[in-house]
């Protein structure tokens, strides 16, 4: 029987390009490649607790210091912009970056007042995500495209240069609830979990399959991964307030609970084992976002966690991508 979704039967790995000044982002971009990172991961809003840099700019600034590396949003708030200007500045950055360019996108809906900021209704993010992905797709491959929806109507139009990769960047859906699982199997090219343990990771790719069953989807090149705020400590505990203290900084509520459930914290060896879980459950992809120095990070990434790598061991599946 064909499978449903096709993942990956390594382990690859991606960090989280933190900070706001241009020249910590360029020797971070540069050092996050040379440790051998497959990817390199931004954030997005438009308005936050905590000051953030406009993603798909950021990426851009960082393709001209990066050959290998792929270039990836974790995750864009599809939502909060027109999909056919989406479109356009994802086709330039695919083009510029040589084919780098992965798209995650998510809804967002946890700090309404950049919803307010750019006049979309938040209780209309979802319809207009699903909507925006069809653009997307279309505006990525075809010529005067026409577009009747909900939510937009336009055409006919062409934007061209084409993307650089046919039909344009992956689209990997982030997200922590029943729509996410819907939008990612129905129309994604991947997952990206969220405040999620390994437990409730298998779970999810699981309902994820199942929409894209019935979604008539057959052999999708599918993208796992697993987004993790993670801090390096000799002592768990240490590391357990440190998160907690930060994360309840950047999403401005109490967060302990959480961080003990979500993150990778302790020792690096503490980390491997902890991802180890994860990718019994289906992860392939690990994304780090770090709590911590990074260049402590890098240095225990090296010669720790990336050897480590080999150790894991990965479930033999038959007919999905669990």
């Amino acid at each position: 029987m064909a499978e449903t979704l096709v993942c990956d039967d390594r382990i690859q790995c991606g960090m989280v390009l933190p900070g706001g000044e241009r020249s910590s982002a360029l020797t971070l971009a540069r050092r996050i490649e040379a440790a051998g990172f497959e990817s390199l991961w931004v954030g997005d809003h438009v308005s936050f607790h905590i000051p953030i840099l406009e993603s798909l700019t950021l990426l851009s600034f960082v393709a001209g210091v990066t050959e290998r590396v792929r270039l990836c949003t974790g995750v864009y708030l599809l939502p909060l912009r027109h999909p056919t200007t989406t479109a356009k500045v994802t086709s330039t950055l695919d083009v510029l970056s040589g084919g780098r360019l992965t798209l995650g996108v998510g809804v967002g809906g946890e700090f309404p007042p950049e919803f307010e900021a750019t006049g979309v209704p938040v209780g209309e993010r979802g319809s207009r995500a699903d909507e925006a992905i069809e653009i997307l797709r279309r505006l990525w491959s075809e010529d005067r495209v026409v577009h009747e929806g909900r939510h937009f109507r336009f055409g006919p139009v062409s934007l061209d240069p084409k993307p650089v990769q046919a039909g344009g960047p992956p689209i990997v859906v982030g997200g922590r609830k029943g729509p996410t699982f819907r939008r990612a199997g129905a129309l994604g090219d991947g997952y990206i979990s969220h405040m999620c343990s390994a437990e409730q990771y298998a779970a999810n790719l699981g309902v994820i399959e199942g929409h894209a069953k019935a979604a008539g989807r057959s052999e999708v090149r599918f993208e796992t991964a697993a987004f993790l705020f993670t801090l390096l400590d000799d002592h768990y505990e240490k590391a357990l307030d440190r998160a907690a203290a930060m994360l309840g900084t950047i999403y401005n509520r109490p967060f302990r609970d959480a961080a003990s459930r979500y993150c990778l914290l302790g020792r690096a060896e503490d980390c491997l084992e902890q991802m180890e879980g994860f990718a019994r459950a289906g992860a392939r992809h690990f994304v780090f976002s770090l709590l911590g120095d990074p260049e402590e990070f890098l240095d225990r990434y090296e010669n720790v966690i990336r050897p480590g790598l080999e150790s894991i061991a990965l479930p033999q599946v038959s007919g999905s991508a669990r």
